[in-house]
């Protein structure tokens, strides 16, 4: 007997159900046709989104220094480098001779002594002034030397003892500062007389940084020695749409097949101007260079000329809501449709931010966390209910026994009767 009631309980419910749902979907306005079924959807995320440029570039040194000769008045001696050696700032790189030299020496010496005669005029000042500053007040009348009182620059017979104190010591601090500046100019002329008489068989010219010699020229034109520094970086150029985005300062990451880690650095220098003279035969490129931010002292060495790979980051912005891209629609502003918990789609408009990657960022409209609609062609209207397909692999078989029989009983009328 209680076979047959579950059998005719069962065929009921079935009955009631069929019924309901016939009534449900033929009947005018029914919510069945406002319903949308969403087989995509998404959840706002919180992200980062990073616009960036791809471009390529090779390694290149950071600068190149020029050495120049004057042929015309010194006589070349001697290379003391050789192309592809290492060097350092100091390191000597030629010798000359000069006709010049005697003459530069000759100058020096002049100097030195004009300037040793004036420390002795300046010393026979101040002993001067020491010596008519002790009879100012002992002897307010005493006689008083026409230089001392033509610099002091005030009236003798009127000022107060107090006053041509204060101008006298004056006087001295000034003269001096005057003779340690003209000792300090005599150290230096001996320093310059001292190297030129080291180097009266030649003269040495050396190098002002380290880098390693590119280039020598041997026939004497100049540039007679071309170094290169012995720190990289990469160079290559933009498009013009890619000069409307590049700024100095940018971050860029690059890789190589030479260079097991990515290379990290900025943008530092971009050419306004460029490389080649422009034409609407062909379209324009910048000329730009990056500077690679050294890693410690494990970083391997790169290699001169080696092709990358460089990302330039030109906008980024971590930790803000986003979406994806196809999730947005346009009408006379941009919008997307939420998936509420009560089973409508909504329309919501939203203030767009940063695009970049297939993400959208959102500055106003649903938070983190909010379901969205992911189909963007989807034909949908404002506040109608939706359905999802049901995913089988989450209905277990275990969770249904869990179910008193008053819950099996209200779940199944819920989903018959919910509107």
């Amino acid at each position: 007997m209680s076979g047959k009631w579950k059998i005719a309980a069962v065929s009921i419910a079935s009955i009631v159900l069929i019924t309901v749902n016939l009534y449900l979907i033929e009947k005018k306005e029914s919510k069945v046709e406002r319903t949308v079924f969403v087989e995509n959807w998404t959840k706002v995320k919180k992200d980062t989104i990073t616009d960036t440029i791809q471009t390529n570039g090779v390694i290149k040194p950071v600068e190149e220094y020029d050495i120049y000769f004057d042929a015309k008045k010194n006589d070349f001696k001697k290379f003391l480098v050789k192309e592809g050696d290492a060097i350092t700032a100091g390191s000597s790189l030629f010798e000359f001779t000069t006709t010049e030299l005697d003459a530069l020496k000759t100058n020096l010496e002049a100097e030195k002594t004009a300037a040793e005669g004036e420390i002795a005029g300046i010393e026979e000042y101040i002993g001067k002034l020491r010596s008519y500053q002790g009879t100012v007040t002992s002897e307010p009348e005493a006689a008083i030397d026409e230089s001392v009182e033509k610099n002091l620059n005030i009236d003798i017979t009127t000022s107060s003892s107090d006053l041509i104190k204060s101008n006298i010591e004056q006087e001295m601090y000034k003269q001096e500062l005057e003779k340690n500046r003209l000792d300090e100019k005599v150290k230096m002329l001996d320093a310059k007389l001292s190297s030129i008489e080291q180097q009266s068989s030649a003269i040495v010219t050396t190098s002002e940084a380290d880098g390693v010699v590119k280039n020598i020229n041997k026939n004497l034109n100049n540039p007679i020695i071309s170094i290169v520094s012995t720190n990289m970086a990469i160079e290559g150029d933009f498009s013009e749409e890619e000069m409307k985005k590049a700024e100095v300062g940018m971050t860029i990451k690059a890789s190589s097949s030479d260079s097991k880690k990515a290379l990290k650095g900025k943008i530092g220098r971009i050419h306004s101007y460029p490389a080649e003279e422009p034409s609407l035969k062909k379209d324009n490129r910048f000329p730009f260079q990056a500077l690679i931010e050294p890693e410690g002292e494990e970083t391997e060495p790169l290699l001169v000329g080696s092709k990358v790979n460089l990302t330039v980051i030109t906008n980024e912005k971590a930790g803000v809501p986003s979406i994806p891209i196809e999730a947005v629609r346009y009408q006379k502003q941009p919008y997307i449709y939420k998936l509420t918990n009560k089973g409508h789609v909504d329309k919501h408009y939203i203030t767009k931010g940063l695009k970049a990657e297939g993400k959208q960022e959102i500055i106003k409209g649903p938070s983190v966390g909010d379901v969205i609609l992911l189909e963007s062609n989807a034909a949908v209207k404002n506040h109608s209910y939706f359905i999802t397909p049901i995913q089988f692999e989450k209905v277990k078989a275990r969770t249904y026994k869990k179910f008193t029989s008053r819950e099996k009983v209200r779940y199944l009328l819920l989903g018959i009767l919910e509107k």
